[in-house]
């Protein structure tokens, strides 16, 4: 069965197609009107510098002459100058950047685009050199514009445009198919395995090996003890042997008796 979609997805989903188109393309203006002004700021020529400017490859050469030849402000002015150009990279770039890594790809992507600024200028353009320390200044003007502003802005895009974690329209559960009433083969199977004991049923009810063990010392020891003499015969034998000690003992007595009296009719009769 397929599920019916949902009006509310459909139209959430509609809005955030359309939030991500409006702030793509305000996005892509800003960086064409910033190319714009980096082109006029970075490409017009100045004849009047010619023999003063020349290339620079080694780090660090440039900023040690802004800071020995130049004064405050025009340091300030040079230095600052350059890293204003880089900051809208690191608040446009991380909108068309993968999220996975864009730090370091937004990082990357204006290192590029600014030496080759700096080549053009270079090979092109009159009065103009290319300097490995404007390229670092522009860098970090783009790090210190992502950590500032870009970084939440672009992470609150992503937040919101991302279709992933929306539930679309066949995220609903279809309505579950009724089940159906078994046969008699399927009846006689359940009653057979619902009587029918488990393993687990026959090994608890079965006796362990030392139950059988003890039950086995038990039934020997019982056989192996002997059997206590009856007290009743024995009660009998007594009763009899006493009564038969006492008829003997009258019978003596009644022996003697007769003898003492014979005696005493003999003495008579004499």
């Amino acid at each position: 069965m397929t599920a019916e979609a949902n009006p509310r997805t459909d139209r959430g989903t509609w809005v955030r197609v359309l939030v991500r188109g409006a702030v793509l393309t305000v996005v892509l203006l800003g960086l064409v009107a910033f190319s714009v002004l980096l082109a006029k700021v970075t490409l017009t020529p100045s004849p009047a510098s010619a023999d003063l400017v020349t290339a620079n490859l080694r780090p660090g050469r440039s900023l040690r002459q802004y800071a020995e030849d130049y004064t405050f402000l025009a340091a300030c002015k040079q230095a600052g100058g350059n890293l204003l150009l880089g900051v809208p990279f690191g608040l446009l770039l991380p909108f068309f950047v993968p999220r996975r890594l864009r730090m370091i790809r937004t990082t990357l992507l204006t290192a590029v685009a600014m030496a080759v600024v700096e080549l053009i200028q270079g090979a092109l353009v009159e009065g103009r050199a290319f300097d490995i320390d404007d390229v670092i200044l522009n860098t970090a003007g783009a790090l210190l514009g992502y950590f500032v502003l870009g970084r939440r802005i672009s992470h609150r895009y992503y937040t919101y445009t991302d279709d992933t974690g929306s539930p679309g329209p066949s995220a609903e559960k279809p309505e579950a198919e009724p089940k159906r009433a078994p046969g008699p083969a399927g009846r006689a199977k359940a009653a057979l395995t619902k009587n029918a004991p488990t393993k687990a049923a026959r090994a608890k009810t079965a006796p362990t090996k030392a139950a059988r063990a003890k039950t086995a010392r038990t039934k020997t020891g019982q056989r192996d003890r002997p059997k206590p003499a009856a007290t009743a015969p024995a009660k009998k034998r007594g009763v009899r042997t006493g009564r038969t000690d006492g008829a003997a003992s009258g019978g003596r007595r009644a022996t003697g008796s007769g003898a003492v009296r014979s005696l005493l009719d003999r003495l008579r009769g004499r």
